[in-house]
């Protein structure tokens, strides 16, 4: 697949700027995954049995362990597989995020809450572009962190990428990004429910916050039922409605990388990026037929599934010795980010 295949904005790891393996994958044959995809698997598991037993972030022990274990990625025959994992099951993923969503939640949110998120979302990062300056961090980078904050994490930060790519974000610079944000939504999930307590906020107030501000999905939700079961509620439904906020926010940076690499474009492109329209076409059906529980619960965990294997595998592609050129200041959009997100969504939830 080429870029000159379709009239949307250049979308770098769309069009396989970011693989390892330079062979065309028609000539792959499927024992040239096998390698890399195998020790995906292994890791991934790990990262889950770790996680499950431990009360640890999925996320975090994902990356860690794939930083681990980066070293394979010196090694050619793993390089499809790795490809396949952080790039086709990064995609498949993202499609089936789309099964949390429906018009409903976004009707049941109402009119204000949602217009209050859209604002934080895009204040989010602007802010966070406008600040990269201040710490000498490339706006890139910061474009990355702040989508990241904004929408839902490591899941919207490994979109983002795939459009990004790695001509402007390096492995390294990325890896660090999805590190801070993973560490960031945990730390916020400690302390959000209990500000919000020390705060005094109802539960419609501290289920806003919480939803709105907390940067993954389940961390979000988490957060929202220590404060109470009725946060727990407004908290799910705020964070399902940031997360349906991420293909017009891929839309949105995809058309303004696309003005940043060409100039001005004389027309708005109908071609998306397939992954897009499948969050999209997914999200359209569950909203006009109610996809089964059943159904919903196998689409969530394999979301999930895919988007840990997606996390390993580009943490095994990260080249830890870049790791080291990386100074405080790296840091600080993700920094920005959080706090922003943090007292935007408390200004919001006061005025609810």
């Amino acid at each position: 697949m080429r870029a000159s295949d379709y009239d949307w904005p250049m979308a770098a790891d769309l069009y396989g700027e970011m693989q390892l393996e330079t062979a065309p994958p028609a000539k792959r044959k499927w024992r040239d995954y096998l390698p890399g995809a195998s020790v995906t698997a292994i890791a991934a598991l790990a990262a889950a049995w770790l996680a499950d037993h431990y009360a640890a972030p999925i996320v975090l022990m994902g990356l860690l362990i794939g930083l681990s274990m980066s070293f394979l990625s010196q090694d050619r025959r793993t390089h499809a597989g790795l490809d396949l994992m952080s790039q086709t099951a990064l995609r498949i993923g993202i499609v089936l995020v789309g099964a949390r969503i429906t018009a409903a939640q976004l009707a049941e949110l109402g009119p204000l809450p949602f217009a209050l998120l859209v604002l934080i979302m895009i204040a989010v990062i602007v802010v966070t572009v406008a600040t990269a300056r201040l710490f000498a961090q490339d706006k890139h980078a910061a474009l990355l962190a702040g989508g990241a904050t904004a929408i839902c994490g490591a899941s919207a930060a490994l979109a983002l990428y795939s459009l990004i790519g790695d001509r402007r974000v390096d492995q390294a610079r990325f890896t660090l990004t999805l590190v801070g944000i993973t560490v960031a939504s945990a730390l916020a999930m400690t302390l959000y429910p209990v500000l919000a307590a020390q705060l005094d906020l109802t539960n419609a107030q501290a289920g806003f916050l919480i939803g709105a501000s907390i940067h993954d999905v389940a961390q979000a939700i988490g957060g929202g039922f220590s404060f109470s079961p009725q946060a727990g509620e407004v908290a799910t439904i705020v964070k399902l409605t940031r997360v349906a906020l991420l293909a017009p926010m891929l839309m949105l940076v995809a058309l303004w990388l696309g003005r940043g690499e060409g100039g001005p474009r004389t027309r708005i492109p109908l071609r998306l990026p397939w992954f897009i329209l499948g969050f999209l076409g997914i999200a359209a059906v569950n909203s006009l037929v109610s996809i089964p529980k059943p159904v919903q619960g196998a689409a969530a965990t394999g979301a999930q599934a895919l988007l840990l294997l997606a996390i390993v595998a580009t943490a095994m592609k990260a080249r830890l010795h870049l790791l080291l050129d990386q100074g405080w200041r790296s840091f600080a959009p993700i920094v920005v980010a959080t706090l922003t997100s943090f007292l935007l969504s408390l200004g919001a939830a006061l005025s609810l």
